[in-house]
């Protein structure tokens, strides 16, 4: 358990998540109100943040519709190769993109 710094009450583990999905625990003091975060849970939610924004690109217009560029990197992990089709899924956040 940890100890508020404010009025040295013992703090409660909470658990809640940001607003893009990344759960995360912290401590919070029942008496005061004060709410801290440790070092491990900051690193841990600033490490998915990396890995979400990791391959941001911007979308190009092509003719009547809208294209990405695919970094190397992810060519490389999922074989994609040039000309190949692949499938679109649409999801609530986002789109699934699905290698032949």
């Amino acid at each position: 358990m940890k100890t508020c710094s404010e009025c040295k009450n013992e703090m409660t583990e909470m658990s809640s998540k940001t607003p893009e999905g990344v759960v995360y625990k912290y401590f919070k003091c029942e008496k005061c109100g004060e709410e801290i975060v440790d070092m491990k849970q900051l690193h841990n939610v600033a490490e998915k943040y990396r890995e979400m924004k990791k391959y941001h690109v911007k979308l190009s217009k092509w003719g009547l519709s809208m294209g990405l560029r695919i970094p190397k990197e992810l060519i490389k992990k999922y074989n994609f190769k040039n000309e190949e089709e692949v499938t679109l899924i649409p999801e609530d956040k986002g789109i699934k993109i699905i290698p032949s």
